[in-house]
Formats: C-alpha cells, sequence, structure tokens
C-alpha cells in the first residue's frame, strides 16, 4: 500500500513561495531548486512547491482547489500575526460549526485555514 507522504502546491515562483513559506513555518525547506523547493513538516509529510510552469501533466488555474490548514490553540493571535505580516485575509476569525476559524492566501492565492477545534 502507497503511503501518503507529500502535499504539493504549484507556483508562480518557487523562489517566492518557498520565502514565504520559510516565514510561516519557520523553518527553510529541505530542498531547494529553481523549479521546486521541498518542507518536512514532521510525521513523514512535507509540503512541496512546484513551479507551474513545469509541471506535466499542465496544471490548471490555483486558488480554490482546496486548503492547507492548521490547527492553533489561539486563532485570533495568529490571525494578528499573519495579518501583522501582511498575509491577505480571506475571512476573518469566525465561529463555525466545527470551531474557531480564519483563511488567509499565500502569494498564489492557495488558502490556508487555521482553526481551533471545538472541545469535545
Amino acid at each position: 500500500m502507497a503511503k501518503f507522504s507529500l502535499v504539493i502546491r504549484y507556483v508562480e515562483s518557487v523562489e517566492a513561495s518557498a520565502a514565504f513559506y520559510a516565514a510561516l513555518l519557520g523553518t527553510p525547506p529541505t530542498e531547494a531548486s529553481p523549479t521546486f523547493a521541498m518542507f518536512a513538516l514532521g510525521e513523514g509529510a512535507g509540503l512541496g512547491l512546484w513551479a507551474r510552469r513545469g509541471v506535466q501533466p499542465a496544471a490548471q488555474a490555483a486558488g480554490g482547489d482546496g486548503e492547507l490548514a492548521f490547527v492553533a490553540p489561539d486563532v485570533d493571535a495568529v490571525h494578528a500575526d499573519w495579518a501583522a505580516r501582511g498575509l491577505p485575509i480571506a475571512q476573518a476569525p469566525t465561529d463555525m460549526d466545527f470551531g474557531r476559524t480564519f483563511v488567509a492566501l499565500d502569494p498564489d492565492g492557495h488558502r490556508l485555514r487555521v482553526f481551533a477545534p471545538m472541545a469535545s
């Protein structure tokens, strides 16, 4: 059986996106080239950034194809930090049926959801 290991985002500029995620995650990529960068996320999983122009078969438009989700105990504190860093905010902090959440965007318009699950 295959084992999940990597989420790949297609980006316009690997260099710009790698810098963005390095600052956001607080760690440099574990692998970097002009067309690809990878970040180790723990538990054997990673985030790959692949230059859109080199993807085979060709990639479709970016943005609404899903989200990267981050669990945080204090959603409002993360929102304040990310807003201060200049990340575009697509959804202000709000309470939803699964818990408190907000959505920011990366340089290519990919959605970054931060949430604190509701206590059981």
